[in-house]
């Protein structure tokens, strides 16, 4: 049990009262907390879609332009059972995945040993700053034609612009994770005789992985977005060419299903990436026990 949560429950105690006790009590509060948010996040939702499945209904709002959300799991389940106008809905999600996934894993891995590599090499930094707040300035999406027009409409335009999205996020995170470490460490390591690479694995990389976890978070999201983005320029198969082509036909209720499709996945990858933050900084004390 951490100190915070000591202190936030031991004054609700008479003397004394057993640490297991209070440490139980604490837990409990921690539960019930939990299941208050909970309840609170479902009955949002429910609320949201309950008033907006009425205002549809009762013509508050039009229907045609805001499809309501049984007429978009009613197309959901279309998309399931029947597939889409583009073959099945999972081959689709899947070619969207694919490209997501390529990108962000090489978008990941690029944007944590360039940073890193530059976070400890002060020269390179300075040399490559400059052409790295360039590249950084163009927005993302303007470079989907681009890279339409040089790769083709198949996978790689859309990793290259997954990979590009995905890229200085992780970098910029990795670089001031490294940066921020800790210097007093950085020379007792030195002082017991540890080589710039032992410096680097045991001090610096722990020091930054809660800034490269945290880049990693909203980055899949934007691997997400490339590779939509790039499917809607110009593509054969995915969610984003099923977004276009509902586009086209003024089909709401598909539009609002391939986006409900993006954020049930994009959630999923967010829950899976906690669980893998959560193994990996085991060491790491939880920020906010908040018991009140």
């Amino acid at each position: 049990m951490t100190d915070m949560t000591m202190e936030a429950t031991t004054a609700a105690f008479r003397p004394g009262t057993s640490d297991k006790e209070i440490e139980a009590a604490a837990l409990a509060r921690i539960r019930r907390r939990k299941l208050t948010v909970r309840a609170w996040q479902v009955g949002i939702l429910v609320a949201v879609l309950g008033l907006w499945e009425l205002a549809s209904n009762q013509n508050w709002i039009d229907p045609f332009f805001y499809a309501s959300p049984s007429a978009v799991v009613e197309r959901l389940h279309d998309w399931a059972v029947n597939g889409t106008t583009e073959g099945s809905l999972w081959y689709n999600l899947g070619v969207t995945m694919e490209e997501a996934l390529i990108g962000f894993f090489s978008g990941s891995i690029a944007g944590v040993v360039v940073g890193i590599g530059l976070g400890r090499n002060q020269m390179l930094s300075d040399i490559f700053s400059v052409y790295i707040k360039a590249i950084n300035s163009i927005p993302r999406v303007v470079l989907a034609p681009i890279f339409i027009m040089i790769m083709g409409l198949g996978l790689a335009s859309k990793v290259a612009l997954a990979f590009v999205m995905v890229f200085f996020v992780v970098f910029a995170n990795a670089f001031q994770g490294v940066r921020e470490a800790d210097r007093d460490m950085i020379a007792n390591a030195r002082i017991l005789g540890a080589s710039d690479w032992q410096v680097t694995r045991a001090v610096v990389i722990p020091s930054a992985m809660s800034w490269i976890f945290a880049s990693l978070h909203v980055s899949f999201g934007f691997a997400i977005i490339g590779a939509i983005v790039g499917e809607f320029v110009g593509a054969r198969y995915g969610i984003g060419q099923l977004i276009s082509i509902a586009k086209g036909t003024f089909d709401a209720a598909g539009m609002f299903a391939a986006i409900v499709l993006v954020m049930i996945v994009t959630l999923v990858a967010e829950y899976v990436m906690t669980l893998v933050e959560n193994r990996l900084a085991k060491w790491r004390p939880q920020q906010s026990l908040d018991t009140h």
